[in-house]
């Protein structure tokens, strides 16, 4: 059982989200939140797997709902639901804790796929917030006047990288390539120091930018 937390200021929009939602059989809305400050509180009552979260809510918008969440609930992953299609607001949401960012003109099935993902512990990006981070990405790379530094990766370095933006950790990467976790580490560290990465969510918006992971 899939357990998620709603949040959003509109009822009509809650109402058709759990409808989508509730569509599978193994997945029960268990609360749903009018503002992010009550998403906050219900979620630490509840600690469910996935919070989706409007961005604009009154009384505390779901970028600091999702701050205050995965900071209180460690455990519950993070889907911001948007208007905005822009580097800012995503990048402010991944820095924030969230997983994914779907835009709300998205399909139906876009938000199945963004819910599975997350519980999954990866990431997912609207197609277009992906192309968005991708175009500005080239764009600051062209400004400039510089060559990816991706290129500079060796092929193993460019599976610890892909396998950690999806979120997995050490121990995970080092079963998948049947390595130790000593030497994930090693590759997880030269991996940071050539992207010039600080954060797990500067490893997933990279990889976003590059079309690694969607």
């Amino acid at each position: 059982m899939i357990r998620l937390l709603l949040a959003d200021d509109h009822t009509l929009v809650r109402q058709g989200l759990r409808r989508i939602l509730e569509e599978r059989p193994d997945w029960r809305v268990v609360a749903e939140c009018g503002d992010g400050r009550e998403a906050v509180r219900r979620a630490v009552e509840l600690a469910p797997d996935v919070a989706v979260l409007d961005i604009g809510m009154p009384a505390l918008g779901g970028i600091e709902a999702a701050r205050q969440i995965a900071r209180q609930c460690p455990g519950t992953r993070i889907l911001i639901l948007s208007m905005h299609a822009d580097e800012a607001h995503i990048t402010q949401a991944m820095e924030a804790g969230a997983s994914g960012y779907l835009l709300k003109d998205s399909a139906d099935d876009d938000l199945v796929r963004a819910v599975q993902a997350t519980v999954q512990g990866k990431s997912f990006f609207s197609p277009a917030a992906a192309a968005v981070l991708l175009d500005e990405y080239r764009r600051s790379l062209a400004r400039r006047g510089v060559t990816d530094r991706y290129d500079s990766l060796s092929g193993r370095e460019r599976e610890v990288f892909q396998l950690m933006a999806e979120g997995h950790s050490n121990k995970s990467i080092a079963a998948i390539l049947g390595v130790s976790p000593a030497t994930v580490e090693t590759h997880r560290a030269h991996v940071l120091e050539k992207l010039d990465l600080h954060s797990v969510a500067e490893v997933v918006l990279y990889a976003v930018r590059r079309g690694i992971i969607s």
